[in-house]
């Protein structure tokens, strides 16, 4: 019978290794401190022990793994528009068929409009709230 999490938190360093070897099948990577082991080890026996992770998820995992599955910013149609407000000041930003328009000059990227905007280096997509984060 597996081991519960109350017996895992009281395991030494050497016994979660073996433990290790036994529930993964393989050696842990190296460094691996000995809280992150333990936790490592009571997620794995009790996602099992409730009939282990969904097929989705499986495969959400595996994608993240290989890199594939980076998140996508919106695509914005020409003639879109963009309103954000930046220390009591809104600043309207036009999407164009080639770049964007900003108090009438063109940039070529929204990452530039929120330097010129703040001073600071923001993911555009971040700040015009097109992903999830924004701060202002």
């Amino acid at each position: 019978m597996e081991p519960g999490v109350e017996k895992i938190a009281a395991m030494e360093r050497e016994d979660l290794l073996a433990l290790w070897g036994e529930v993964i099948g393989a050696p842990p990577p190296r460094r691996l401190s000995t809280p992150f082991l333990r936790r490592i080890l009571a997620f794995e026996l009790q996602a099992r022990r409730h009939g282990g992770l969904s097929v989705a998820l499986q495969r959400k995992l595996a994608s993240l793994a290989t890199g594939k599955d980076r998140p996508v910013s919106p695509k914005l149609r020409t003639g879109g528009r963009l309103i954000r407000e930046w220390t009591g000041v809104s600043h309207v930003v036009d999407v164009t068929e080639e770049d964007y328009l900003w108090r009438g000059e063109r940039y070529r990227s929204l990452s530039a409009i929120a330097r010129a905007i703040t001073g600071a280096h923001w993911s555009g997509p971040r700040f015009f709230g097109l992903k999830p984060g924004v701060g202002s």
